[in-house]
């Protein structure tokens, strides 16, 4: 294993979770205050569930998504 080529692919792996997630999440928010189903002054809880099947790993990251 190649520790370089190994750290470099996590973050370009990692980068890509962090721009895409945050683009889902501040849409799904949009849409459900528009439609009302979020008054905007929530706190909410989230989660991600990270696996890598071949190595083993399922960790659920928990956490909390402030709008206020």
């Amino acid at each position: 294993m190649n520790d370089d080529v190994l750290n470099m692919s996590l973050r370009k792996f990692l980068k890509k979770v962090g721009v895409t997630g945050q683009r889902e999440i501040e849409n799904a928010i949009k849409e459900a205050l528009a439609s009302s189903r979020l008054k905007g002054t929530e706190r909410l809880p989230a989660e991600v569930r990270l696996t890598i099947p071949a190595a083993g790993l399922d960790v659920v990251i928990d956490g909390e998504i402030e709008l206020e």
